[in-house]
């Protein structure tokens, strides 16, 4: 496990940095006002990028569980889908059994004479908001794509110099990964699709279920069954 944290540290202290930020925000602040500040930010630019950036959490991830099973160590693969089913499974869980309003229900009931910015030809939610599906899965597939590709740096390198350089590459690409899934997260209150307890919530199960699985399959790193590969280099 301290392996598995020197590793990842850039993914998992930025991700614990958010959330004690997120959480220290919503103590701090109203729900509604929250919302307003952090979803004001609006220009044509923007509403283009989060309108199609946020739909990425809808497909990409299948993409990297197939990608991963068929090119990659079959134990990367199942490792991979099962924490992305798992945590998915647990929001949806969540979703169904709190099923809280999104904020343009809320805000319709509670903020009546607000107007939310919305953006052209997103279909609006109204129900099940806590926690946020997107986020999850956002934090969810880039954390699984940081563990995966921290565990071949580590494995590969040999000597002190080639050892730094990849580190320095580690936590480039850890930090990349983080703000891909943090833009992801924001889309979702940028499009006033959730509010930031939701997108809160989301990163906790993201990372948390990440972890899990990884101390479930980890064990298994070293089985002929974790390594094999369906399409074997020549």
């Amino acid at each position: 496990m301290k392996e598995f944290i020197r590793n990842n540290a850039v993914f998992i202290g930025l991700s614990l940095m958010l959330i004690a930020a997120l959480g220290l925000a919503l103590l701090w602040m109203p729900k509604g006002e929250l919302h307003l500040l952090l979803c004001d930010r609006h220009t044509p630019a923007r509403d283009i990028f989060y309108r199609y950036y946020t739909q990425v959490a809808e497909w990409f991830p299948y993409v990297v569980c197939v990608a991963l099973l068929l090119f990659s160590r079959i134990g990367d693969g199942i490792f991979a889908t099962s924490a992305l089913i798992l945590s998915a499974l647990t929001t949806q869980l969540f979703k169904h059994l709190i099923n809280a309003p999104r904020p343009l229900t809320w805000f319709g009931v509670n903020m009546p004479d607000v107007q939310l910015p919305l953006v052209d030809g997103v279909r609006m939610n109204y129900w099940f908001s806590f926690p946020s599906g997107h986020t999850t899965s956002f934090f969810a597939l880039f954390f699984v794509l940081c563990i995966i590709v921290t565990n071949y740096l580590a494995s590969n390198n040999a000597g002190d110099l080639t050892a730094k350089r990849s580190n320095s590459v580690s936590g480039l690409l850890q930090a990349l990964l983080f703000m891909l899934a943090t833009l992801g997260a924001y889309s979702r209150i940028y499009l006033s699709q959730h509010f930031a307890a939701d997108v809160f919530a989301g990163v906790v199960v993201g990372v948390g279920i990440t972890i899990c699985c990884h101390v479930l399959f980890c064990r298994f790193e070293d089985r002929k069954w974790y390594n094999y590969r369906l399409f074997k280099k020549k």
